[in-house]
């Protein structure tokens, strides 16, 4: 999946993103302010989550209500060592078979599991971005 795109086409984007992800773990590689808790918002909402939608910088993991399932979103920005994550319990989530979305996984690469989906936001103006599914 390669796509350019407005914030306005982000629901768009959104439904695409799922209809090609393979695994309920999807990571999501941007640079600061590029829009991924906005596609992740996008993508709760598609998935049937009704309550609001926010990051969760400082408290690395938000978890999400669907109908039938239990979405977590998660932001590792703030974390300095990545056994830190172990402390939570990453690999219970990770195991869970629900959908976690993921931002900053850069900083937990030891612990990510193989079975992911990778995607990355490029910056290409002001408003403008282009959406890469990165192969592991």
């Amino acid at each position: 999946m390669i796509r350019e795109f407005y914030e306005e086409d982000i629901e768009d984007v959104a439904s695409q993103l799922l209809s090609v992800a393979t695994h309920k773990i999807i990571r999501l590689e941007a640079p600061m302010g590029a829009g991924k808790t906005t596609l992740i918002k996008s993508l709760c909402s598609l998935l049937g989550v009704k309550e609001t939608i926010s990051s969760p910088t400082f408290s690395i993991v938000n978890h999400y209500q669907t109908n039938s399932d239990t979405i977590y979103h998660f932001d590792f920005y703030r974390i300095e060592d990545p056994n830190e994550v172990a402390d939570i319990g990453i690999e219970e989530y990770f195991e869970s078979k629900a959908f976690c979305f993921l931002e900053w996984a850069e900083k937990i690469e030891t612990h990510l599991p193989k079975s992911i989906d990778h995607f990355y936001i490029d910056v290409l103006g002001s408003k403008q971005r282009r959406i890469r599914q990165k192969k592991r």
